[in-house]
């Protein structure tokens, strides 16, 4: 069936359909974050809040950061996040599921690019860092918009405050903290394949295993999300 402007569609019994296609997407968001900040000179292309306090730092003189690889960063995260808001208008009539899909689709195209330009011509390195951040802009506001509990994909402050705020030493009943203990793992599974691989490869393997990584997130979203 056709929804509009789809939420996250749950199954009965309150599984989320949606879960292992994002639980995929945040392992590859920290393997560009690792392929960003280690191999295109201390920037950050999914996490925008590192790219901030990292403009902060270079402006105040500290060596070894990139106002001008930072502000690319920005640039092209806020192009890929307002191409999302353009792609739902013309999603808004389908499910969450084939929306989320063609979002990871267009993502993995990108990190495709992004691989042959890195194969090629590894020292482009504001095109690697525009076509990542491209990328991740056009998934995080489509998972925004999606609005999964305690699922963003890129980053993880709320995730992490949300666990300790709602513990139970806390006081509170752990509401989905399987779900957000795996957000974490993900984060972290691809943040320390990603440093491997660029510390021993160089930067066009890891991105072709980002753009696997999307691909395999791709084809684990559901074929149909029935409404809620």
């Amino acid at each position: 069936m056709t929804i509009n402007h789809p939420p996250a569609q749950r199954a009965p019994g309150g599984r989320e359909p949606l879960l292992p296609a994002l639980m995929t997407a945040t392992a590859v968001s920290g393997l560009i974050d690792a392929i960003s900040y280690l191999g295109l000179g201390h920037v950050f292309t999914a996490n925008m809040t590192g790219n901030v306090v990292i403009i902060g730092f270079a402006a105040a003189g500290v060596p070894g950061f990139s106002v001008l690889g930072s502000l690319v960063s920005l640039a092209a995260f806020l192009v890929g996040a307002v191409a999302a808001g353009r792609l739902e208008t013309v999603m808004r009539h389908r499910t969450s599921s084939r929306w989320l899909r063609l979002t990871l689709v267009l993502e993995m195209v990108l990190l495709a690019t992004a691989t042959a330009v890195a194969f090629a011509a590894s020292h482009a390195v504001y095109a690697l860092i525009a076509l990542t951040a491209l990328a991740m802009g056009l998934r995080n506001g489509t998972v925004r918009k999606l609005a999964v509990p305690d699922v963003t994909t890129t980053v993880l402050t709320l995730t992490l405050t949300g666990l300790a705020s709602d513990s139970t030493l806390a006081g509170g009943a752990n509401p989905r903290a399987g779900r957000r203990l795996v957000s974490v793992l993900a984060m972290l599974t691809g943040a320390f394949g990603g440093a491997l691989l660029v510390q021993h490869t160089g930067l066009g393997w890891p991105l072709l295993a980002g753009t696997f990584g999307t691909a395999a997130a791709a084809l684990a979203v559901p074929r149909s999300s029935s409404s809620s």
